[in-house]
């Protein structure tokens, strides 16, 4: 089978599903079950915390027992069955219950799919990850724009249901034809503790990851708050998915040509750039608070997000084994996309409730010293070649 063309509709499919969820959940918190901002804001970091859990030890260990497919499987079903809880759902106590067992299964999908990603590419199936990864970000796109013009017309339930639908579709491809390698059960002779033991003495890994967790923890308020944000700033619901997109419409440029154009740029390059452009768009975002500014600044995405996502995983495929990857990808997972963001979440709900501008800006608490430690691992990269 064509395993690039599989890995594309893989990511395409979830990533409709993301994003419907990562820009509108938190809207559908607040509008449809009532809750408040600060409620809101510690709902999504204590989800986020047990997404670390289940990132950090559950994938690892479930990665070393059972084949990606029966993974991606599992968790596609764990994660419908959570949303039919979240429609009876009403008051915070079983809003925080079903989101946090929401957050043990669906984000389980990102890093399987990508530990998929490296076990193709490992195995020579795979030729180009950025071709492939960028049909998530158009997944993400399509899924914004037109979720965004159904809540302008039906209001905030839309969200539910859209979600509902994409995971629906995306469980059904999963048991369909998968590459032969990832149904195969993988035969790792070391634990999860082991494994991330002998991780954490590679001091190349231990700064990569302390950049990227602060590059994405970065993110928090933009992915909690931005939603809401534009509705303060009085941009048209019919357009603003499109203005969130704008982020992901440069994620896909970059991802298209990632692998023609960065390759050989070193992963120290690659993230200074990123935490340089991150810094920036903050700073934009503060200062000049209007719609027109703020897409425009979307675009600085390209930096924040998809080069550092990039430079990790080209990292990854040129220092990790091929029995580490599900580790390294756990940990990454937990502590850059789960625990750095959910500690910035009630940092960034703190400071919106002063000055919602305030939110943006106080993300530079986590670029400045990416910046710094990116300059540190430039000289740790140059030591080593």
């Amino acid at each position: 089978m064509n395993t690039q063309r599989w890995m594309s509709r893989q990511f395409f499919s979830f990533f409709v599903t993301w994003g419907v969820f990562l820009p509108y959940w938190t809207g559908w918190l607040i509008h449809i079950k009532g809750m408040t901002i600060s409620q809101t804001g510690l709902i999504m970091s204590l989800s986020l915390i047990a997404r670390g859990i289940s990132s950090l030890i559950v994938f690892p260990l479930l990665s070393g027992k059972f084949s990606s497919k029966t993974i991606l499987n599992g968790a596609s079903i764990g994660t419908l069955i959570v949303l039919f809880f979240c429609i009876p759902a009403s008051s915070f106590t079983s809003l925080l219950v079903v989101s946090i067992l929401l957050h043990v299964f669906y984000p389980t999908l990102m890093p399987a799919l990508d530990s998929a990603a490296g076990v193709l590419m490992k195995n020579n199936e795979l030729k180009n990850y950025g071709k492939s990864r960028l049909w998530g970000s158009v997944g993400f796109v399509l899924a914004g724009i037109i979720v965004a013009i159904f809540i302008d017309l039906m209001g905030d339930n839309v969200i539910l249901w859209a979600m509902l639908l994409g995971v629906i579709v995306f469980m059904i491809l999963g048991f369909m034809q998968t590459p032969n390698v990832l149904s195969k059960k993988s035969h790792r002779d070391q634990t999860i503790k082991g494994g991330m033991l002998k991780l954490f003495r590679n001091s190349h890994f231990v700064v990569v990851l302390a950049i990227v967790i602060l590059l994405q923890a970065s993110h928090a308020s933009y992915y909690n708050y931005g939603y809401i944000f534009l509705q303060e700033i009085h941009a048209p619901n019919y357009l603003i998915g499109f203005i969130i997109n704008i982020a992901v419409i440069a994620e896909i440029i970059f991802f298209a040509i990632a692998d023609r154009r960065f390759y050989k740029i070193s992963v120290a390059t690659l993230l200074t750039l990123a935490a340089l452009g991150s810094s920036i768009r903050w700073i934009i975002v503060f200062t000049f608070p209007n719609v027109i500014i703020f897409s425009i600044s979307q675009i600085l995405h390209a930096f924040s997000f998809a080069m550092a996502h990039y430079a990790f995983m080209k990292f990854l495929n040129k220092n990790i084994p091929y029995e580490q990857i599900p580790i390294a990808q756990g940990i990454y997972s937990g502590f850059a996309l789960s625990w750095g963001t959910a500690v910035f979440t009630i940092l960034g709900g703190y400071l919106y409730e002063i000055e919602s501008t305030y939110a943006f800006v106080g993300m530079l608490l986590c670029t400045i010293p990416a910046i710094l430690l990116s300059f540190a691992y430039r000289k740790l990269e140059h030591k080593t070649n």
